[in-house]
């Protein structure tokens, strides 16, 4: 029976308030993200392959807070995060603060193969991507009139930084399990709106921004990134994992205690070793997508879950 459970991929496009306009791009957005991951396992790849072509197709959707479409920063410029983790081995890989580079993801993917580091960051991390031949491109070519927007109206003196985090999708992520039973997550984001330069939350940071052990399963988080780190929540959830609870159980338990002890408010996908999945979050949304048995799943609000044929066009 197990074996029909995989293998499985599980996508989110950030935990917020995303204003109408923009939500069924964003809902469409993570179903193709998921079907493109779904592919890379049909045909064989990994569980590490499958996310990091997931995360790549939300980096590169201007829709979402990663890659093309990222937030600014206090001085109008983009500052990206990002982590992949390999459930088999606990190698893990991360950049933060990268500026030049399309898809952070495939940087902290090379950051995990071809170093003996777990993180790099700002310059170091591009020095590292010259050397690996990752070609760097214009900041203007991530920055989105929509971001522009933002940031400027985030400048103003009486403006609600919270308020204006809601309108944006914030950090992307997936989970996958392959059909050899390895589990995987990878991260990605822009980061927080009007952040002061060299701000690096939670994404890259292992435990928090996610974590993947075969052991347990995989998660991937999204955010207030000063709230996650405080109760390392990827871990967290994992921990409740290895105590028997199921993998909505435990998502649930974690973004309760981050909710009861700190204030803050997120969401997650998880994973088990066996393909059991749950997108579960304490926010209005938070858009979701999955792909298993030639089925996608997604939904945005809470209780919201859609299915259709895996290769149904619309």
């Amino acid at each position: 029976m197990v074996t029909e459970m995989l293998p499985v991929v599980l996508v989110h496009g950030g935990a917020g308030q995303i204003p109408k306009e923009r939500s069924q791009m964003s809902t469409s957005g993570v179903c193709s993200a998921a079907r493109s991951g779904y592919l890379v396992l049909q045909g064989g790849g990994s569980s590490m392959d499958a996310v990091v072509e997931a995360v790549t197709q939300l980096e590169n959707n201007p829709s979402f807070n990663a890659g093309c479409g990222s937030v600014l920063n206090i001085t109008g410029e983009v500052e990206m995060d990002a982590i992949v983790m390999d459930g088999k081995t606990l190698a893990s890989g991360a950049v933060s603060a990268v500026r030049n580079i399309a898809n952070p993801v495939q940087l902290a993917r090379l950051v995990m193969e071809k170093t003996s580091h777990a993180c790099l960051t700002a310059e170091g991390a591009s020095k590292f991507a010259r050397s690996m031949g990752v070609p760097e491109v214009p900041q203007e070519s991530l920055i989105t009139d929509y971001s522009r927007m933002r940031w400027k109206k985030n400048l103003v003196p009486d403006a609600n930084p919270v308020e204006c985090q809601m309108g944006k999708m914030g950090t992307v992520g997936a989970v996958a399990v392959d059909a050899e039973g390895n589990v995987a997550c990878a991260t990605s984001t822009g980061g927080m709106l009007n952040k002061m330069e060299g701000r690096v939350g939670d994404t890259p940071c292992i435990g928090s921004g996610g974590y993947a052990d075969n052991l347990v399963g995989a998660v991937s988080t999204t955010g207030h990134g000063e709230t996650i780190m405080k109760v390392t929540l990827a871990r967290l959830i994992l921990f409740h994992m290895e105590q028997g609870q199921s993998a909505e159980a435990a998502s649930d338990l974690g973004l309760a205690y981050m909710k009861s002890r700190v204030g803050g408010i997120g969401g997650v996908v998880t994973v088990d070793p066996k393909g059991n999945w749950a997108p579960r979050f304490s926010s209005l949304q938070m858009a979701w997508a999955a792909a298993q048995n030639d089925t996608l799943h997604y939904g945005l609000y809470t209780g919201e879950h859609f299915t259709q044929a895996i290769d149904d066009p619309h």
